[in-house]
């Protein structure tokens, strides 16, 4: 068992009661597009449904970070769970009777969505609660684990319950299983005071706009943050699309088709996992700058997926980048656990969301018309020189550099 695990009680319940909604998630992933074609949906209704998901968090990732800073985050989780776990169940009732439509999935895909939205920054916010300040950088590598392996075994889950066990409407029925197991595991948890000194910190009579406001402040006070969420942007904006819009084209033009994008992606997601173990003893003394230089290791993806390369080197190229993506993301939580001020966390995490989930369908749109451009070679090879370029400059910042580690959360950190 892991230390933090095993020396973090209260983490212990934090982290169980994600390990299943995390796969449970995942498993819906794949399902989902299926519920919608099997009552008689086409490409575009899968469009509509997985935008009815993925707007509501754009819209309300800020505004849920700043009542997360305001309200007890354990509840926002709870209500968060318990409003999924009703979405879920829902749907799963509508499609294994029979009584399911298109516009009802994607209605429910839309609320489930919302409270997702309202779930990840109170998330953020809470984590560093439950641990001691060295146990941090673990207990992200741990969470980053957990996503790492249900990437692996959720799409296998998904076709075994979507196969053999009832339909896509059986995959749902497990992901509101997870909801529950969730709830079960958050009532018993108790974070650290740190989290209620934080809500009464919250001056009573602010306005939401002033708590805007002062989350914005925290964000702009810090350069290696707005350097983060800069270099964040472009490589959602740029680097994932024209892995997960451009290489599946690619895949089936010139190599395999999906199995040789099943190997690719397994083998980054073997590299998320050996990144993720690696993070949990191996503690740099300047994580940002870590992080930073495994941001430029993982703005290569482009580059790699266009290379010509055979299917086994494009795969174990991309294994490495998978442990720079995990780095990456790791470090740079930890970094504001360990120096953002428990009672901002949430609404400087909420700006995290927004510049990297926020990017994904911009980019999908930019990607796209530079591929019909330009070709996909050359687009491939552009969207790389601006993904490095954005990187080097994260790195270049003095204060991405030099920023220590820290446990002390007084706010100090410029």
């Amino acid at each position: 068992m892991p230390a933090v695990l095993r020396d973090e009680p209260q983490y212990r319940l934090l982290f169980g009661s994600q390990v299943l909604s995390v796969l449970g998630d995942r498993v819906t992933s794949v399902a989902l597009p299926f519920a919608v074609l099997s009552v008689g949906g086409g490409v575009r209704d899968v469009a509509l449904t997985s935008a009815a998901q993925f707007l509501p968090f754009v819209l309300l990732a800020v505004p849920a970070g700043v009542w997360a800073d305001r309200w007890d985050r354990k509840r926002i989780l709870i209500a968060s769970d318990l409003v999924r776990l009703v979405t879920q169940s829902l749907a799963a009732a509508l499609l294994l009777s029979g009584h399911a439509e298109v516009a009802q999935l994607a209605v429910l895909a839309a609320v489930f969505g919302s409270a997702d939205a309202f779930f990840a920054p109170a998330f953020s916010g809470l984590l560093p609660t439950t641990v001691s300040p060295g146990n941090i950088q673990p207990a992200n590598a741990l969470r980053g684990l957990t996503f790492s392996l249900a990437n692996v075994a959720g799409p296998v889950i998904a076709g075994l319950l979507i196969g053999f066990a009832g339909g896509p409407g059986s995959a749902l029925v497990f992901d509101a299983a997870t909801f529950l197991v969730s709830v079960v595991l958050l009532v018993p948890l108790r974070p650290a005071v740190v989290d209620q000194v934080a809500s009464e910190d919250e001056q009573p009579h602010a306005s939401f706009r002033t708590s805007l406001v002062e989350g914005w402040r925290e964000v702009r006070s810090r350069t290696w943050v707005l350097g983060y969420l800069g270099g964040f942007a472009v490589y959602h904006a740029i680097v994932l699309p024209a892995i997960f819009v451009v290489g599946p084209v690619l895949m089936a033009d010139h190599y395999d088709g999906a199995r040789s994008w099943a190997l690719v992606t397994a083998m980054f997601g073997i590299g998320n996992i050996l990144g993720d173990v690696l993070l949990l003893v191996w503690r740099p003394a300047y994580a940002l700058r870590v992080g930073a230089l495994m941001l430029v290791g993982a703005s290569c993806q482009a580059a790699i997926i266009g290379s010509h390369l055979p299917i086994w080197g494009i795969g174990l190229l991309e294994l490495l980048t998978g442990v720079c993506v995990t780095g990456t993301f790791t470090l740079w939580e930890t970094s504001l656990g360990e120096h953002i001020p428990p009672g901002s966390l949430s609404r400087v995490s909420s700006y995290d969301y927004l510049t990297s989930t926020g990017m994904i369908p911009i980019g999908n749109v930019i990607v796209g018309a530079l591929a019909v451009t330009l070709g996909v070679y050359p687009a491939l090879m552009v969207m790389t020189v601006v993904g490095i370029g954005a990187a080097l400059v994260v790195v270049s910042i003095p204060a991405v550099r030099h920023l220590p580690r820290g446990t002390d959360l007084s706010g100090s950190s410029a």
